[in-house]
């Protein structure tokens, strides 16, 4: 049997989920170790990856493989958390790994909230930081729109200009404020891994204008802007890159 389309798998799994539940306004990626957020949200309809049509298992330490929804706090917004992510790295086909973001996008959802762990490449940023990304810098050597392009997904080439809207982040910077959480801003830099990156290659990422690295992201966030979903977006910096630490 012939494999379905990106659009079509990602159509069914989208159909799938609305038998489920109705689809919020927001989704979320949810990074390494940062898969507990789900289990805090309120009236929550949890829906193993494996259920989902088209979904991959995910194998990695600290990604469940859960989709759940839910709202942020007792009477608080509806949204929808996918705690896990597969990764090229695994071996998995550009395709696959943004087959989430675009069934969110086919399910109903207008807006992509995406995190991930990162190492920390500008030196004034602290282990356990946040940092808002401002733009990114792919390295993967992928891009999950080669090929032909499918117009139910997107345009043929869409602009990446504020590849992460400029009044969501303004919007998570408020919030920081007010919650007087130490939000720094800056752009992320995506390669594939899985082996972690050489002292050499850091100092040419900060001298490219990079401030954190990380394995994931970028693909999906092209996959976002081309199914026309608004991103915002938040490493966390787990760790100081390689040659960084003193």
């Amino acid at each position: 049997m012939d494999c379905p389309s990106a659009y079509d798998a990602a159509r069914e799994a989208a159909d799938f989920l609305a038998t489920r539940t109705a689809a919020p306004r927001i989704c979320a990626v949810l990074g390494s170790g940062l898969g507990a957020f789900a289990d805090t949200l309120h009236d929550p309809v949890r829906i193993p990856y494996d259920e989902i049509p088209h979904f991959n298992g995910v194998k990695v330490v600290g990604h469940a493989g859960v989709l759940v929804v839910g709202r942020v706090g007792p009477d608080g917004p509806r949204i929808a958390a996918l705690s896990g992510r597969v990764h090229y790295y695994e071996g998995h086909g550009a395709a696959d790994v943004v087959h989430a973001v675009r069934t969110m996008r086919l399910w109903g959802c207008e807006g992509l909230m995406i995190t991930n762990a990162a190492g920390g490449i500008n030196p004034s940023f602290a282990t356990g930081g946040l940092m808002r990304i401002t733009d990114h810098i792919n390295l993967t050597g992928c891009n999950p729109l080669f090929g032909l392009n499918d117009s139910r997904l997107g345009v043929r080439f869409p602009d990446m200009s504020h590849a992460y809207d400029p009044a969501l982040g303004a919007l998570f910077e408020q919030v920081a404020r007010e919650q007087k959480i130490d939000l720094k801003s800056g752009v992320y830099i995506g390669v594939t891994g899985p082996s972690y990156e050489t002292p050499a290659e850091i100092r040419m990422f900060a001298k490219g204008g990079a401030d954190a690295v990380g394995m994931s992201t970028v693909m999906e966030v092209i996959a976002a802007r081309h199914a026309g979903l608004r991103v915002v977006g938040i490493s966390c910096i787990t760790n100081p890159a390689a040659g960084l630490s003193t």
